[in-house]
């Protein structure tokens, strides 16, 4: 007799400026996913063209299902199931959306997010099959706060949690149950329109903060970045156009902050990105956003992550943080 296949869960948000990507996160992670498996892919978007989400809905395998949600509407449905209703601004919520991922989708009890800055030459199956427990989540410790001192004290006396225990919120195995007891969605706007604290990554903030002591830490190889200073060039697994899978190849690589192969070369990790780009079906586009990124965007770039590092060196002298109303006892983790 055959027994119907387990189901996963899977979220992605974007908008047309990185449907592309996606394209690329999407047909990665399909090729490479275990057949033992169904997968229901959720596309959440704000604004994304028919013709975008058709391209992406070409992405799908007979494993797979691919499906479009319009974030505010999802929203809407939920605001009565929420005990503080969605009263910020809903273009401001938008950037918080992973937050809101365990009321939008109540038939799951546990799912994975990943950011669309992504490639998957593993099988995303493993990730799924990870034992969380009473966790809440399951996330890999973000090696740029190692890396920037600056950011490691922005961790340690902002967000008021360990440096080495600081994850990156771009890859989550999510206890969506556990999630939605600890009301992760309520507490979170109490806490956005009571303190409004200033933020570096937003999101990542928040569930850094909120999620402490329950979080099952994850192997980097599930959320492989490129160094913040791109020196360190790894050998390549690709030889011919294919992938040797027994030279350590990382199972998911992230192309987080500035380190995107589409605008730059010499990218760490970008051979696997071009690997998988011509299966997309958006691989002229982005070649032709890689050939119009000029030398203002890069310097922009560059002024960016100085930015970032400049607001985490002062933020630490602000009033109110996440570390303050914790060990003041004004909040409690989750």
């Amino acid at each position: 007799m055959n027994r119907e296949k387990e189901s996963i869960p899977i979220f992605f948000t974007i908008d047309d400026g990185y449907a592309p990507f996606l394209g690329v996160a999407l047909s990665s992670m399909l090729k490479n996913a275990s057949r033992d498996y169904h997968y229901e892919v959720f596309v959440i978007y704000q604004e994304l063209s028919r013709q975008n989400r058709e391209k992406l809905a070409s992405c799908k395998t007979g494993q797979s299902e691919i499906h479009f949600v319009r974030m505010k509407e999802k929203l809407e449905m939920i605001q009565d199931h929420i005990s503080n209703r969605l009263r910020a601004d809903y273009f401001t919520l938008t950037i918080y959306f992973r937050l809101f991922i365990p009321e939008m989708f109540p038939q799951f009890d546990k799912g994975i997010y990943l950011d669309s800055d992504i490639v998957v030459p593993g099988d995303i199956s493993r990730l799924y099959q990870t034992q969380l427990g009473d966790h809440l989540l399951g996330a890999a410790v973000d090696p740029a706060v190692s890396e920037i001192p600056e950011l490691e004290r922005y961790v340690r006396l902002c967000v008021g949690v360990d440096p080495g225990k600081y994850f990156n919120s771009g890859v989550l195995l999510m206890n969506l149950r556990e999630l939605r007891k600890a009301n992760l969605a309520g507490r979170f706007l109490r806490m956005l329109s009571r303190y409004h604290f200033d933020t570096i990554a937003p999101d990542q903030d928040y569930l850094n903060a909120l999620c402490s002591g329950r979080v099952t830490y994850l192997s980097k190889e599930w959320d492989t970045m490129p160094s913040v200073s791109n020196k360190k060039k790894p050998e390549t697994a690709i030889d011919n156009g294919e992938i040797n899978y027994e030279t350590g190849v990382p199972k998911l690589i992230h192309y987080n902050l500035f380190a995107k192969p589409w605008y730059y070369d010499g990218i760490q990790y970008e051979e696997y990105f071009w690997h998988y780009a011509p299966d997309s079906g958006f691989l002229d586009e982005i070649q032709n956003i890689k050939a119009s990124y000029t030398d203002k965007d890069r310097q922009s770039d560059s002024e960016h992550m100085a930015l970032i590092i400049a607001r985490g060196d002062n933020s630490s002298k602000n009033p109110v943080t996440f570390r303050i109303v914790f060990t003041e006892g004004k909040e409690a983790r989750l």
